[in-house]
């Protein structure tokens, strides 16, 4: 009996640690780099993100409220860019779920033009 009560202990911690808290009664998103770039010192809404390589994809973030588009502000090669939203009249919120905000970069290196962002439904 206190095997089978040992068992069902380590299955059910080995189901937590699997857990990454991220529910989909929340508004989750990760950041996929889309461009040739890496970047580093990401800022999301007001979130830090993990630096990105090329092609690489963030953890999910957790967020109260998020829209099709964001403030996004990072680093290429030193250099600071800024995705800078004016207002979100008339932008309704996204509904709980799994987002990824896939970041771009051309190659101006104009800071407001640099960067574009398309959200995707995971």
């Amino acid at each position: 009996m206190a095997n089978k009560i040992i068992n069902y202990l380590v299955i059910l911690l080995i189901l937590l640690a699997c857990n990454d808290n991220k529910s989909p009664n929340d508004v989750n998103i990760r950041l996929k780099n889309t461009s040739r770039y890496d970047y580093k010192n990401i800022i999301v809404y007001d979130k830090e993100f993990e630096d990105l390589k090329s092609g690489a994809l963030s953890e999910y973030q957790q967020f109260d409220i998020a829209y099709r588009y964001a403030f996004v502000e990072l680093e290429i090669n030193g250099s600071v860019y800024t995705i800078q939203p004016i207002d979100y009249v008339g932008e309704t919120p996204l509904e709980n779920g799994f987002y990824t905000y896939q970041i771009g970069a051309n190659d101006s290196n104009d800071q407001y033009g640099k960067l574009s962002i398309d959200l995707v439904k995971d």
